[in-house]
């Protein structure tokens, strides 16, 4: 029975082993491909990136220096645009737009509330410019009438909101 178990263990260690014996490749549409059996012979050895140990790689297919030289030069005289560069310039204008809409969001808030703010403020005054009794609650809860010290400093404190929140 232990010697079954021994067998048992040594087999689950050597088995993993020969998942080492695989190949890889790039296939034509640029898929890494892993396989324990080597590429279609239409690969070409440039694009086998490993092979099983105890195999090499194939020499690389020399390519034409000829065919090379004028994509070489090609590629040198065009500006290089990468679709990153194109993608963070639209995201940066679309944060930038974002931002702007939001501030111009909250500066026509603040123009509403100052707006509304003047509105009240001028009936205030047309209320203690017209001389009726006015009267307020105190902190116990009970109505006092405003005598003309208080009213005078009431209009001031209302001309300053007028002040501030209409023009």
């Amino acid at each position: 029975m232990n010697a079954i178990r021994a067998l048992s263990v040594v087999l689950a260690c050597v088995l993993p082993l020969s998942a080492f014996a695989q190949w890889q490749w790039v296939d034509k549409d640029g898929r890494r491909v892993f396989s324990d059996k080597a590429p279609p012979p239409d690969i070409p050895s440039k694009s086998i990136l490993k092979a099983p140990a105890g195999r090499s790689l194939p020499a690389p297919d020399p390519e034409p220096a000829a065919a090379a030289a004028p994509v070489a030069r090609q590629a040198a005289s065009t500006p290089k645009v990468s679709g990153r560069d194109k993608e963070l310039e639209e995201r940066k204008k679309q944060a930038e737009a974002a931002e702007a809409e939001k501030k111009k969001a909250q500066e026509r808030q603040v123009a509403e509330l100052r707006a509304e703010n003047c509105k009240h403020a001028r009936e205030a005054k047309a209320t203690l410019d017209s001389g009726i009794r006015l009267s307020r609650v105190n902190d116990k809860g009970e109505r006092e009438i405003l005598d003309d010290a208080q009213r005078a400093n009431e209009a001031q404190r209302v001309q300053g909101i007028i002040a501030s929140n209409c023009g």
